[in-house]
């Protein structure tokens, strides 16, 4: 393109006060099309952001996750039909939430057991406690962390459905990763690793980033009493006791953007491998069935999300949430994406050869004025090919 509206963009939504900061990488199947980036790492001080600065890319860690458990299905080791408990016997324990007798969660077994697919389809019924009021009143009463604690006691939150019933988003990556330790034997970082981002030369990728990369990375930045965007000190947990496949990985724009090129380049990326064409289109595949995405989702916590407003006529695939219609002046019908809690978001349209990502680091996830710096990047993108 001869000019870079994109540019435009992210000015103005720093200008404005947005966001603190963004940073947007644009691929075809050519390699890079444009690096363009605005703000500072920290708001207020003066040291830029850029595609090589690194940020917490959270839920865009469960796509990396879901091509590890994909590649261990290609090698015979893992079968999506299989039960979970297969796998993770401590899974068989897992009952669903039914409701509270006074503060008593009141909990009867599963009517079936939830499959590894449905793992990767968030069908199994496992929820996020931001997105379901249900879940967040189990972890208030039974003093049960979420997610963002590192710790295994996670592992104990129950089901909020039956599983296969309805799309219910929430830690099912997080058990797919002891799905994929108990396939291959590995740690679930070793087995990420040397499955994807090894091969792909992801090197500043990681679920443990270096004293360099964590004094590269971008703080989370929440509003002050003043509407202004004010650092803050939250992390995820440095020794966690196990690794997250749902929201553990550091990485920075470039270094994201080779595993997205290897997604549009259907599994290959300069030479390399890490998935079958055909393991790469299921993925982009509806794989609910007559199961919706759900048109609108309340949050549950305002202070981590806002409510999420995907809009119809979407399905999900294997970790890809894909809209079914083309999006007018954006984003072609079959585009696969997804997004992290601290405002990342990619895309992968392989109908138009193109995949782009932004990024910024703030809460709450996708409140209005930063879910429009997203739109607008995309809409300046594509009307400028």
């Amino acid at each position: 393109m001869d000019s870079n509206p994109v540019d435009v963009v992210l000015q103005a939504a720093v200008a404005r006060g947005a966001v603190p900061n963004a940073v947007v990488v644009v691929a075809d199947r050519d390699g890079l099309v444009l690096e363009s980036a605005a703000g500072s790492r920290v708001a207020g001080a003066d040291e830029p952001v850029g595609a090589d600065t690194h940020f917490r890319i959270m839920s865009m860690t469960k796509m990396v996750a879901t091509v590890a458990a994909l590649q261990q299905v290609e090698r015979g080791t893992l079968r999506l039909d299989a039960p979970v408990q297969e796998y993770c016997p401590e899974f068989a324990g897992l009952q669903v939430l039914d409701g509270f007798d006074g503060d008593v969660p009141r909990l009867r077994p599963p009517a079936t057991k939830a499959t590894v697919g449905q793992l990767l389809t968030h069908t199994a019924g496992l929820g996020y406690w931001f997105f379901n009021a249900e879940l967040l009143r189990w972890e208030t009463v039974t003093g049960n962390p979420n997610v963002l604690s590192g710790s295994n006691a996670v592992f104990a939150a129950p089901l909020l459905a039956d599983p296969g019933t309805r799309f219910e988003y929430g830690i099912n990556t997080d058990w797919l990763g002891k799905v994929v330790e108990a396939a291959s034997g590995l740690g679930f970082d070793v087995a990420v690793e040397e499955g994807v981002t090894g091969p792909l030369g992801m090197d500043d990728t990681s679920f443990t980033p270096s004293a360099d990369q964590r004094a590269n990375c971008v703080p989370v930045h929440m509003r002050a009493a003043d509407g202004t965007w004010q650092p803050s000190a939250l992390d995820l947990h440095p020794e966690p006791e196990y690794f997250a496949g749902g929201h553990g990985l550091y990485s920075t724009p470039r270094d994201y953007l080779r595993f997205q090129r290897a997604l549009l380049g259907n599994g290959e990326l300069d030479g390399t491998r890490v998935l079958r064409p055909e393991t790469v289109d299921a993925a982009f595949t509806n794989q609910i069935g007559d199961l919706d995405f759900p048109a609108a989702i309340t949050s549950a916590d305002p202070g981590s999300t806002a409510d999420f407003c995907a809009g119809p006529d979407h399905k999900w695939g294997y970790g890809l949430l894909l809209n079914t219609r083309d999006v007018p002046g954006r984003r072609r019908a079959g585009s696969g994406a997804w997004a992290g809690l601290c405002n990342t978001h990619f895309w992968v349209d392989r109908t138009a050869g193109i995949t782009a990502a932004v990024y910024t680091q703030t809460l709450p996830f996708v409140a209005p004025e930063v879910h429009q710096v997203y739109l607008d990047v995309e809409t300046a993108l594509y009307d400028a090919r």
